[in-house]
């Protein structure tokens, strides 16, 4: 991991942990390009946590949207699954 990577996710913890009282419901988002493997990687992260996943493709079909709603215990384990989906081929998380 990168040091800009490494900061980010610093400084997010900090927010996180600033912000919200935990376990709490956590947000993720994701832009990639419109590949099912790829998509279903991301769905399989979250597996057996009663996420709730929406998709949306783009206009183009290129692109996807994926959003994912799902309780988190506390900030290092939003932090973990942002990094164990990072490999996923062109995942842009917003």
């Amino acid at each position: 991991m990168d040091k800009k990577t490494e900061e980010f996710y610093i400084r997010l913890k900090e927010e996180l942990t600033n912000s919200t009282l935990w376990p709490s419901e956590y947000l993720y988002k994701f832009i990639m390009p419109s590949n099912l493997h790829s998509i279903a990687k991301v769905e399989a992260a979250f597996n057996n946590m009663g996420a709730v996943i929406t998709t949306q493709q783009s206009k183009t079909g290129k692109f996807t949207s994926v959003s994912i709603s799902v309780n988190m215990p506390n900030p290092q384990s939003v932090i973990d699954k942002y990094i164990e989906v990072s490999d996923i081929e062109g995942i842009i998380s917003l």
